[in-house]
């Protein structure tokens, strides 16, 4: 069953969409929190989170605010990972979510190390996609810059070509086609700032303290983080709390694992399983 609701949040309607298993009360289903990539919506989630649903699980797939079909934050456009991260957790309070798994690509992945690591609430695990614990790998004083100037008619498709040169080769050419106009929609203002969100956020010195099982992974073909990087805390943090990272290589995989992987909700899967039989070892 598929649910689309608007919640007011901090003076604003955010949009979020509920997809639960047939035939299965809430209660009796994990609850998976799945989280866009920058400038884009849920509708990066369309395919993986109805099979995730027909898997067993409850999916809640946010826009979030200034995104897709959410209204823009009443204070402007948000450039912070920990603001986006307050967001979330009080959209998980008006739907009476406790402990999600949490999973997110891009500034996706950098909120789900943000939430991953906020001891006041722990998750039951955690899958953070194509993102380093420390800022990303854009230039912040740039970005700024742009806003003041987005509106080149070359935006979009600046868009869809550095989308192709984002995904891996191992993609069809009509699926990754098909991803770039996709991601054409985006706004370059909203663009602009989660990039600077991205650019600004860092949770290393918070990294070791983290709450849950947690898996990073990180394709070998994207060109905007350095997959070792990433190899290095998953193994920093594994020997710091033994068992509770988890690093995953996609290769020839780019940025976009869930729009990139063929049947990725099968493999999501997998990584659930493996985070909730780590939940029952802990």
């Amino acid at each position: 069953m598929i649910e689309a609701r608007y919640l007011e949040i901090d003076g604003a309607l955010g949009f979020v969409e509920i997809i639960t298993p047939d035939n299965h009360p809430d209660t009796d289903v994990p609850t998976v929190l799945c989280l866009h990539t920058a400038g884009q919506s849920g509708v990066q989630w369309r395919h993986v989170a109805s099979e995730l649903a027909d898997r067993g699980y409850r999916v809640i797939v946010p826009d979030l605010p200034g995104h897709g079909r959410s209204e823009p934050a009443v204070d402007g456009l948000v450039t912070s990972i920990v603001t986006f991260g307050d967001w979330l957790w009080k959209v998980l309070d008006a739907l009476a979510v406790e402990r999600p798994f949490v999973m997110g690509c891009s500034i996706g992945g950098k909120l789900t190390l943000e939430l991953a690591t906020r001891s006041s609430r722990p998750l039951a695990g955690a899958i953070a996609m194509a993102a380093e614990a420390g800022p990303g790998r854009v230039n912040v004083a740039g970005l700024r810059r742009e806003l003041e100037d987005v509106a080149g008619p070359s935006r979009s498709d600046r868009t869809y070509l550095g989308t192709l040169a984002s995904i891996g080769d191992t993609v069809p050419e009509p699926t990754a086609q098909l991803i770039a106009t996709m991601h054409k929609r985006e706004d370059p203002e909203i663009s602009s700032s989660d990039l600077i969100a991205w650019g600004t956020h860092d949770v290393r010195d918070r990294l070791a303290d983290i709450t849950c099982p947690i898996r990073l992974v990180a394709g070998a073909q994207d060109p905007w983080i350095d997959a070792a990087v990433v190899e290095q805390a998953a193994s920093a943090l594994d020997a710091a709390q033994p068992g509770r990272a988890t690093f995953t290589l996609l290769e020839g995989v780019g940025h976009y694992p869930m729009e990139e992987v063929d049947d990725f909700a099968a493999v999501t899967d997998e990584w659930l399983t493996e985070l909730r039989a780590a939940v029952v070892l802990s």
